[in-house]
């Protein structure tokens, strides 16, 4: 299980613009707190993690997380400030820009969870939506994401629609007024957005009968010239897949997700994932999905 360090949290950084990568960001040792992007229920697992992989194999106390709340940078935003010394550690989806900027730690954290995706819609859209084929999903739905997001190429490249926002509250807010049809989100994402958005937006729901799925790997990042900090963080992971630490986390945050995937089958359009960067790892996923829903392309 995870170490029991307490993970704490502020809402905005001082940030010097421009700023020099500082000493200890050429690697030496590593600092007594490392700042961490983003923060937010759904982020919660992520970072748990981290703490239980820097704790892996190391003599004294890892260093303390300190995490940044999800609102308050754009991830391009948060990119920029990892270069610049500001940030530590980003927990994201891959692409080709990232993998060209940062250095990945590129063991998936999520097992290709956050590649299933549900879809959030107003109520009385369910019954249209349940009637659709994967050829009428593409040829009719909107679907909404942020701009800075690595899936919108992916959706895009499998032929969906997808209406754009700044901001991440916003999406919310304009599929609750009609500015698209579904949201889709990851499985360990919906439901807990759900419960924390449904007081605003009561008419939203999660669509019953349909999921997409892609590959999505969600890695660690961190500042090219880190290079211990990556190594770390690549070792203690591997410590914990092996002791089955890391199983045991995931287990113990996705309960209910994984519960839910064997008691509600859905209908899986599965997409192609051609804009990931050449090389990624296709994602285990048999820690939840057994792949014996009923699925589609």
């Amino acid at each position: 299980m995870a170490s029991a360090l307490p993970l704490t949290r502020r809402h905005s950084l001082a940030l010097a613009a421009g700023a020099a990568l500082p000493a200890w960001g050429q690697d030496a040792a590593l600092p007594p707190v490392l700042r961490c992007y983003p923060a937010g229920p759904i982020y919660d697992y992520r970072w748990r993690l981290l703490n239980l992989a820097l704790a892996r194999g190391v003599e004294g106390p890892p260093p303390g997380l300190e995490l940044v709340d999800g609102g308050v940078y754009s991830q391009a935003r948060a990119l920029r400030e990892l270069e610049l010394g500001q940030l530590d550690v980003l927990a994201f989806g891959t692409n080709a820009e990232r993998e060209q900027r940062l250095r990945p730690v590129r063991i998936d954290l999520l097992r290709g969870l956050v590649g299933m995706r549900l879809l959030l819609i107003r109520r009385q859209n369910q019954a249209r939506l349940a009637r659709m084929d994967p050829g009428a999903m593409r040829r009719e739905l909107r679907l909404g994401l942020n701009t800075d997001w690595a899936d919108l190429p992916i959706l895009r490249a499998n032929g969906f629609q997808v209406v754009t926002a700044k901001g991440y509250d916003n999406l919310f807010a304009m599929l609750a007024a009609g500015r698209f049809d579904a949201f889709p989100r990851g499985l360990n994402e919906a439901g807990m957005e759900l419960e924390r958005f449904g007081a605003r937006f009561p008419d939203l729901v999660i669509e019953p009968t349909k999921a997409l799925y892609f590959s999505f790997p969600i890695y660690f990042w961190v500042h090219p010239r880190r290079v211990e900090l990556a190594e770390r963080i690549e070792a203690g992971l591997q410590a914990a897949l092996a002791d089955g630490s890391f199983k045991a986390l995931f287990d113990s945050h996705h309960e209910r997700e994984i519960r839910s995937m064997a008691q509600h089958p859905r209908e899986v359009v599965l997409l192609r994932s051609d804009a990931l960067p050449p090389g990624y790892v296709e994602p285990d996923t048999s820690w939840w999905w057994p792949r014996r829903l009923p699925t589609s392309r």
